[in-house]
């Protein structure tokens, strides 16, 4: 499994050390709060190992998120396979981190670096990203990374039960917008360590 580095952060395999913060994060109404129901500690548990699983059959997937100045765990970051039962299809990235963590710029840091993956990698062509349509820290998110929204793409997400989580938007970013939008904003050091 590959681990991206940035300056601060650190995208790497789960760890057993990482399940209290996770399940702890699952367990937070405001984390939860356009994700849906709160989760137990056994369901966050089963969610890592999922993932883990996902990423050794597709080598890529869901990494945990560090701090590297601290070690801590601050979350997760990733990229997955838009599943089925969706209007659109594809590679989604996505993003979930602590609220210690919020406002410190770790989501963009860390999804530039995902697109980098995705993009170098990976070969991908296009990556999705999609929240509710509420959710407006991670749509700005989206749009720092260079993704754009077109209103004729939004969907109603077929998971969830009729209410404020059901409606929801879709942003899209292809692959030759990575270059010139993170050398212009961002210095990022993508290192794959195989």
């Amino acid at each position: 499994m590959s681990e991206l580095r940035t300056d601060r952060l650190l995208l790497r395999r789960w760890r057993e050390s990482d399940l209290e913060p996770w399940a702890a994060m699952n367990a937070d109404p405001e984390v939860r709060e356009h994700l849906g129901e709160l989760l137990t500690r056994e369901q966050s548990a089963a969610t890592v190992a999922v993932m883990q699983a996902e990423f050794d059959d597709r080598g890529f997937g869901w990494w945990a998120l560090e701090a590297r100045e601290t070690g801590e765990f601050i979350g997760r970051v990733g990229l997955d396979e838009v599943d089925e039962d969706m209007s659109f299809a594809g590679v989604d990235i996505g993003w979930r981190l602590m609220r210690s963590a919020w406002g410190h710029g770790y989501a963009t840091e860390a999804a530039l670096t995902c697109l980098a993956f995705g993009f170098e990698a990976l070969g991908l062509l296009e990556v999705v990203a999609s929240t509710t349509v509420n959710n407006l820290r991670s749509q700005a998110v989206m749009r720092r990374i260079g993704m754009t929204r077109d209103p004729a793409d939004d969907f109603e997400d077929p998971s969830m039960p009729e209410g404020p989580l059901r409606q929801c938007v879709l942003y899209r970013t292809p692959a030759e917008i990575l270059t010139a939008y993170t050398t212009r904003r961002y210095t990022i050091s993508t290192t794959v360590y195989r």
